[in-house]
Formats: C-alpha cells, sequence, structure tokens
C-alpha cells in the first residue's frame, strides 16, 4: 500500500502528465530574486517604518497608525483593479512579466522618497508622509498583483508550484534577513549619529539593489499557462467567478490573519527590544535568526507537502505559532534565550504559510477554471497583496493605537503600562489571530484527490481545444 507521500507524488504525475515542463533551478531562483527585492523595502516597512515615523521623523503614535490603516485599506482597493489589468495586457512578454520591468525603477524612487525626512511643519511631515508612502505601496501593487500571478502561469504543475512558491519564500525572507539583519548597523554606519541620513541612505542602497534584482526576474522568467481559447474579457463576470470561488475567499481571510499576525509581531520588535528589554541591538540578531528559521520552513514546505498534504501543513504550522507567540507574554526581560528560541519556532512555522498560501491561491485559480471555464489568475493573485495589504493595515494600525492607549511616548524609559501594552502586541494578539486562522481554514475543501481531478479536466479541455 502506498503512504500518503507516494500517493501524492503518483498524484502529481497522474494531474501534470510526461509533457508539462518542469522548471529550471535557474528559473526558480530568477523567480525567487524577485521577492528578495520586494522584501529589502516591504519587510523594512513592515519592521522599521511605525519606528521610523515615531522615533525619527517625529509623528505620534497614534497618527502613525491612522496613516498606515488609510493608505493600505485604499490601495488595496487598487490590488483588484490591478489584476484586471494585468489579466488584460497582452504583450510579447507575456502577461505578468512586463509589470516587473515597468515598475523597478519607480519602486526605487518611491523607496527613498519615503524614508527621506524633509525639514516641514508637523502637519506638512504628516502630508508629505502620506503622499510618499501612498505612492510607494501603490507601486508596490503595480509589482506584487502580477509578480504573484506568475505562480499559476509559470507551470500548470501543483507540486511544481509549491516548489516555485517554496523558491519564493526563501528568497523572500532572504531578503527580509538582509533588511532586518544589517538595517540598524547601517543606518549607524551611514548617519555616523544622524538617524535621519542613516536611514535615506540605507534604503536608498536596498533601492538600488531591488532594481536590479527586478530585472532578473524579468529576463530569467517564462510564462506557459494560457488563458482558455476564446474566453470572453468581462470584467463584471470576473467579479461574479470570484465571489462564488469559496476556496479563494476561505484562503484571502487565511493570508489576511497571517498577515496581521506577522505584521503585530514585527512591528512591535524595535519598541519591544528597546524598551522592555533594554537592548536594541539585539533585535537585529533576534531578526537574523527569526529570517533565518523562515527561510529553512520555506524550504521544507515542499516536503512537510509530501508527507503530510497541504492542509494537514498549514494547520500544524498555525498551532504552533499560537503557543509560542502565547508563551512569548510571560518571558522576562532577562529570558533571552527563551525570547530567541520562541522566535525561531514561530518564524519556522510561518515559512511554510506563506508558502502554501501562494501556492494555494494557483489552486483556487484552477478552481475557478474548472467551475465557471473562465481563467482570470492575476485577479485571483491579487488576494495576495490585497491579504498582506489589509493585514498589514490592520496591524499597523493597531500597534500605532496601541500604543497611544497604553501611555507610549518616544525616546524616555516606558510605565509599566506602556511595556504591557508592547508585550501584548508581540505576542497575545499575534496567537489570538493564529487561532481565527485555525477556525476559517477549517472550511477550506480543496484537497489534494479534487486538484487531480480539476487538472485531469482542465487538461483534457486543453487537448479538445487544440483537436
Amino acid at each position: 500500500m502506498l503512504n500518503k507521500s507516494d500517493m501524492i507524488k503518483q498524484q502529481n504525475k497522474t494531474i501534470t502528465g510526461e509533457n508539462i515542463e518542469k522548471l529550471s533551478i535557474k528559473e526558480k531562483v530568477g523567480y525567487g530574486l524577485g521577492d528578495t527585492a520586494a522584501n529589502l523595502v516591504w519587510r523594512t516597512l513592515m519592521v522599521f517604518l511605525p519606528f521610523f515615523y515615531t522615533d525619527v521623523f517625529g509623528i505620534s503614535a497614534a497618527a502613525v497608525g491612522t496613516l498606515l490603516l488609510v493608505c493600505r485599506f485604499w490601495d488595496g482597493i487598487t490590488d483588484f483593479l490591478m489584476g484586471l489589468i494585468s489579466d488584460r495586457t497582452n504583450t510579447r512578454w507575456g502577461k505578468f512579466r512586463p509589470w516587473i520591468l515597468w515598475t523597478a525603477f519607480p519602486f526605487g524612487i518611491l523607496t527613498v522618497l519615503t524614508f527621506t525626512t524633509p525639514d516641514l511643519s508637523y502637519t506638512g511631515k504628516l502630508i508629505y508622509a502620506y503622499i510618499t508612502y501612498s505612492g510607494l505601496v501603490i507601486v508596490y501593487t503595480a509589482n506584487n498583483v502580477p509578480y504573484s500571478a506568475l505562480t499559476g502561469v509559470m507551470s500548470s504543475d501543483p507540486l511544481e508550484r509549491t516548489s516555485l512558491s517554496s523558491y519564493r519564500f526563501f528568497f523572500a525572507f532572504l531578503g527580509g534577513l538582509i533588511t532586518q539583519g544589517l538595517n540598524i548597523y547601517l543606518v549607524s554606519f551611514f548617519g555616523k549619529g544622524d538617524d535621519v541620513l542613516g536611514y535615506k541612505y540605507t534604503m536608498t542602497l536596498f533601492a538600488v539593489i531591488s532594481i536590479i534584482l527586478f530585472l532578473i526576474t524579468f529576463l530569467s522568467t517564462k510564462e506557459r499557462v494560457k488563458v482558455p481559447v476564446k474566453q470572453d474579457t468581462s470584467m463584471k463576470q470576473d467579479f461574479r467567478d470570484l465571489m462564488k470561488n469559496k476556496p479563494w475567499i476561505i484562503i484571502f481571510f487565511v493570508g489576511f490573519l497571517f498577515v496581521t499576525m506577522s505584521t503585530l509581531k514585527m512591528g512591535s520588535i524595535m519598541f519591544y527590544f528597546k524598551y522592555y528589554v533594554g537592548n536594541v541591538g539585539l533585535a537585529a540578531w533576534f531578526m537574523i535568526f527569526g529570517s533565518l528559521a523562515a527561510m529553512l520552513g520555506a524550504a521544507l514546505t515542499k516536503k512537510f507537502t509530501l508527507l503530510f498534504g497541504k492542509k494537514n501543513t498549514i494547520n500544524y504550522c498555525f498551532t504552533l505559532v499560537m503557543v509560542t507567540s502565547g508563551l512569548l507574554f510571560f518571558a522576562r526581560p532577562d529570558n533571552i534565550v527563551i525570547i530567541f528560541v520562541l522566535s525561531l519556532l514561530t518564524e519556522f512555522a510561518a515559512g511554510p504559510i506563506i508558502t502554501l498560501f501562494f501556492a494555494m491561491l494557483a489552486d483556487t485559480a484552477d478552481y475557478s477554471e474548472w467551475k465557471n471555464k473562465r481563467r482570470a489568475t492575476g485577479l485571483v493573485f491579487s488576494a495576495g497583496t490585497l491579504a498582506i495589504k489589509l493585514g498589514s493595515g490592520i496591524a499597523g494600525a493597531t500597534t500605532g493605537w496601541m500604543l497611544m492607549l497604553f501611555g507610549y511616548t518616544a525616546n524616555i524609559a516606558q510605565s509599566a503600562e506602556t511595556l504591557l501594552g508592547i508585550r501584548l502586541l508581540i505576542s497575545v494578539l499575534p496567537a489570538i489571530t493564529a487561532i481565527l486562522a485555525i477556525v476559517v481554514f477549517r472550511f477550506y475543501k480543496i484537497d489534494e484527490q479534487l486538484i487531480e481531478r480539476i487538472q485531469q479536466e482542465l487538461k483534457s479541455r486543453q487537448v479538445g481545444a487544440t483537436q
């Protein structure tokens, strides 16, 4: 009798057939570097931007919370628009690849402007922050929605997509590792005591690297999965199909809760180490080891999927995040080893979750085509960046408002009440969010058997359309 791992492998061979082209390691690495580029900046926004706005630029915590919520909420709406636009883009490079090229330089320029601090009045600073930050996240949308959609069109093989997603998030966490591990030191090196200059020059460096990596991704990838023959281009019907796609709706909310959970933790790290632990220098090592653990988790996702299946892997990982995050609340400032070990376990579990989130979005795109005989890959994958925007927006706003509620004032010793708020942000709130994600994910019904059936029928349709 075949065990579960062998069954999934055999199903995948049946699904894909011998004529499905396997992706080369070179192409997978090239694709993954695109998320290294994005995360050099996006992870900086998630981890350092609240701290930068409050402690460097001089904006109040409450105003920062509102800014993050407003900008990311309205920008999240543009994700659906970008999905529709990219689905209707037709160039000699494909539908999605050209957007990586077109947005590379605007992304770099707006990154530098976001971390530039002109000498303005308080109101002027707020206006400047709203303009530059909202501009950056809009360009991020125009880049990342098509980039994410590439997962669904570079291969139709479910295991190849999982492998591709593993490469993507290995390199995404690499980008996070670079910025989280080096940001504090680069700011000190470039600024020489002036954090304003330090952040500006550090982000200029990251912006240049991001542009180069985006160009590599554009040049090294290829789109293979095409839309069904004679498909109409009704936007209204695309939205109807999406709203009837129950697996997509569930995956969207799971992604939203995951990003909320992650951003709550990451956005409070600097405050936690500066004010609770009392050693901000440890924050860099905390983030370095966490990123390495996440990279390992992402790299092992395909193996976990073969052993347990996608659904069980996500459930196990969310459970681990729930337990380790909750336990962190009880760590004392001098329990450095415990703090680091709990973080390693949390981030290790986060690696497979985000990897499988995007792999399963591709499954929901196939499900929609199977049900409706129409494909809208870009629109389906807009759930990825929409979940990121809304989740990070809610978490960013919660961070700012919680700090205000618990009496936070920048650059002074914090009260016991404020320290309690910081501890809740990094531990209890992420644990509660993980519980909610587990509950929502119980309603997801696509498993390996259904994927096998969907792929077989889609393949039969494609063969019939060519005859």
